[in-house]
């Protein structure tokens, strides 16, 4: 199928609307754009360089977790949450109440991604796992009675209110399977000669017109991407996610899907999928830079440390997975009174390594902010 006689699928009556059913995307795909071959070159080109970064980044893993988090982030607030990256490095009891129903999505989020990603050493990429994976997202959160880990046995819809509104209606729930079991094919099929990008590209737009599950599909589908990425070993760590992207140019996000099912335009959704991957990539060869000059200019700092420095160190290194922390929490961690937790913390804040964001006397909170500040937005 070229991309330039692609038809996307049809409209289909139901009892009172009509749902929309695309087209299987299993088969061999080419396309005549010269435009899709150079972005397909870079996007390949900037991937190879990120996943390079994660064999040079002593202990990569300490930082995976932070892109981990900034991904969770993003991909919910795109859903509507209002957590902040300074908030999502928090635990519960440290948020006001009416901030942690928000924040309790954003950490179901990180615990999915992990454990997918754990899962991926076991079992190829697969609606199995992407059914696992939606169960914990929706574990204990809005939508935890939407049958979570199941795809969806009713209709759902897009925008709007109900049926009768909404902006787009995808396909009828007894396509759903079949849908899916086709996408499943697609990842795996040997037999066509599909570059790995232009497949998950495709899959990407696949998934989040089939809507299989009655909630997450966005925050899953965007997921998606990352899982497809290190299943095929195009990326050796989970280094990229598109949703800050996504998020920052939500609107012609959406507008490229909806071209896709309203106009048949899969090279335009291509082209600005590529360009996601691109940027993506690029940004985050400079984060991992940053972050190498800024252990660097710890591992400095810490030396003057004197009999504190081995603490020192291995509270910088557990703050590089998750940098907010309590007096409490340093004294378990270190093994350490919770005096002498209290005076490391208190020399890191008098060093510009830490400061305290509570203003409390008590149950204060330090966060290790030059590092968070390489992960704003």
């Amino acid at each position: 199928m070229k991309f330039e006689e692609f038809k996307a699928g049809e409209w289909v009556q139901q009892y009172q609307y009509k749902s929309f059913l695309p087209v299987a995307i299993n088969r061999e795909w080419s396309w005549e754009d010269p435009i899709t071959n150079t972005l397909l070159e870079r996007a390949s080109r900037a991937l190879a360089e990120l996943d390079a970064f994660t064999l040079i980044v002593p202990d990569v893993d300490l930082f995976i977790q932070m892109h981990i988090t900034k991904e969770a982030n993003n991909s919910s607030r795109i859903e509507g949450t209002q957590t902040q990256m300074d908030e999502a490095v928090l635990d519960a009891e440290q948020l006001a109440p009416e901030k942690r129903d928000d924040w309790g999505e954003v950490r179901n989020y990180v615990q999915a991604i992990n454990e997918a990603i754990v899962e991926l050493d076991n079992l190829p990429l697969s609606n199995r796992l992407l059914k696992h994976t939606h169960a914990i997202l929706m574990q204990g959160v809005r939508g935890e009675n939407k049958t979570p880990g199941e795809f969806r046995l009713t209709q759902n819809w897009i925008g709007g209110s109900s049926l009768k509104d909404a902006a787009f209606i995808p396909p009828h729930q007894n396509k759903v399977s079949e849908l899916m079991s086709d996408l499943e094919l697609f990842w795996h099929n040997e037999n066509i000669n599909v570059p790995e990008l232009i497949r998950i590209a495709l899959s990407h737009y696949q998934f989040e017109t089939i809507h299989p599950f009655l909630d997450g599909n966005g925050r899953i589908g965007r997921l998606l991407i990352t899982l497809y990425l290190v299943n095929k070993k195009l990326l050796r760590k989970p280094s990229l996610y598109l949703s800050h992207f996504f998020e920052r140019n939500r609107g012609s996000y959406y507008d490229a899907l909806t071209r896709v099912r309203e106009s048949n335009d899969l090279i335009h959704w291509v082209r600005f999928f590529l360009s996601a991957i691109i940027e993506t990539a690029n940004n985050g060869k400079e984060t991992f830079q940053r972050i190498l000059e800024l252990r660097q200019q710890m591992d400095t700092q810490i030396i003057g440390y004197g009999k504190r420095a081995e603490n020192a160190q291995s509270l910088i290194n557990y703050l590089y997975s998750r940098p907010a922390i309590t007096a409490n929490q340093t004294a378990t961690i270190l093994d350490l009174s919770h005096q002498s937790a209290s005076g490391l913390l208190k020399k890191m804040v008098e060093d510009g390594i830490l400061i305290e964001i509570t203003g409390y006397q008590r149950n204060r909170v330090y966060m290790f902010k030059r590092y968070l500040d390489l992960f704003a937005d």
